[in-house]
């Protein structure tokens, strides 16, 4: 599959590790969103956190961190 070989490809560059960190800190700040949603902004909030984790999955963020360990 084209994208698994983009993806492997892009796992050896830095920077695009240092942007899915982003997208993990986006993550973690949704999280804390949701302690303070109302009941009614709850389900948008959740859903922006299954965007940020299918995302994270999708790249093997944890993959990904232990490679760049030492810039990241």
């Amino acid at each position: 599959m084209k994208i698994q070989e983009d993806l492997q490809a892009l796992h050896n560059h830095e920077t695009f590790a240092r942007f899915i960190k982003t997208i993990h800190e986006l993550r973690e700040e949704t999280i804390s969103e949701m302690h303070e949603a109302s009941s009614d902004t709850l389900q948008q909030v959740s859903g922006r956190i299954i965007t940020y984790d299918q995302i994270l999955q999708f790249v093997d963020w944890e993959g990904l961190k232990k490679r760049h360990s030492d810039q990241l």
